[in-house]
This record gives structure tokens, C-alpha cells and sequence, in this order.
């Protein structure tokens, strides 16, 4: 089976994926009366497991709604002792380093891999374990906040393999990495 880390998240045109306090209201920022999904249901039918880190995790967590994920959720932390017994058989802690929880993963047969979480996301690519990126630009200007990428150790390079556009105004690229 063909191993893939995707990554399917939005951002403000300024690149970042929270604002300063942390919120993420902004990215309701353009109607959406139909409630347009942007692709995000064939993406997630796309793929095995989520991997996504601490803060993303208890994010999700604090969303006044029923577990969102139908496929098992793996989270990255260096502090958290265990899952929230509300949450367990649904998300499960994962230790160690990106490439070692990667052999785990893929040990268990997920191969196709949603990489979820600001940290998580610049930590994959840093090392260079980002096959595929979707990025939605939401049409506003934060000026702050947590930035999606950082400094990565070498250039990565990505092909463009396609373009949306939703609402009028939202855009949406998927990027596949050039090897």
C-alpha cells in the first residue's frame, strides 16, 4: 500500500492558522448558508487515521459538538499522561519521534495518514514527511497569530495539481510534493 501524509487545513491569506488569542472564529468569516464542505468529506474518506497534536486535540475537545471522526485519531504529546476516558477507543496517545510513531502507524495498516495541528504540520515538514497539502485561504488579514509554516532545515518543493474556488471568495490549492 502507498504510504501518504496529507495535510487539509485553511489559513488567512497572511498564513496563519489561529489568531493571536488563539481563536479560530475568523474561519467563519464568509457565509456559508449551504453549509459547502469545501471537499473535505472525500478527503477524509481518502484516509486511514488523524494524527494531530495536543492542542489540536483539546481543541476539537472544547467544540460544543459529538466526536467529529469516524477514523481513529492519534495524538502527538510530550505531556499529556493519558486520553480522556470520554474519548477513549476514539483517540489514542502517541509517543515518540515523527518517524518512529510513522512505522507504528503503518505497522497497524494506516498508511494514508491526515496530519492534523499547527506543531504537528511543521514538525512532518521539517523532516520532510508532508506528501500532499490542501490549503484553503480564508480572505482575511490576522496580522498574528500561529503561523502554519516556519524555518525548515531545506526548500521544499511542491506542484500545484489543482485550484478551487468557494463562495466566491474562499480558494483552495492541493499541493503534491515533488520527489
Amino acid at each position: 500500500m502507498k504510504k501518504k501524509n496529507s495535510v487539509f487545513i485553511a489559513t488567512s491569506i497572511d498564513g496563519y492558522i489561529s489568531d493571536k488569542n488563539g481563536g479560530i472564529d475568523w474561519l467563519y468569516s464568509i457565509p456559508n448558508p449551504a453549509h459547502i464542505d469545501m471537499g473535505y468529506a472525500a478527503f477524509i474518506q481518502g484516509i486511514d487515521a488523524l494524527v494531530m497534536g495536543r492542542k489540536t486535540f483539546e481543541t476539537v475537545l472544547g467544540f460544543e459538538v459529538d466526536w467529529p471522526y469516524e477514523k481513529p485519531v492519534f495524538v502527538l504529546s510530550n505531556t499529556l499522561k493519558a486520553i480522556p476516558a470520554s474519548h477513549k477507543g476514539k483517540a489514542f496517545l502517541l509517543k515518540g519521534s515523527l518517524r518512529e510513531i510513522l512505522t507504528q502507524l503503518h505497522a497497524k495498516g494506516l498508511f494514508s495518514l491526515y496530519i492534523d495541528g499547527g506543531s504537528t504540520i511543521r514538525g512532518f515538514l521539517k523532516e520532510d514527511l508532508i506528501d500532499e497539502m490542501i490549503l484553503t485561504s480564508i480572505p482575511v488579514l490576522l496580522g498574528g497569530g500561529a503561523s502554519l509554516f516556519t524555518a525548515l532545515p531545506h526548500q521544499l518543493e511542491f506542484e500545484l495539481i489543482g485550484s478551487n474556488t468557494y463562495l466566491d471568495q474562499i480558494t483552495q490549492h492541493h499541493y503534491r510534493r515533488k520527489r
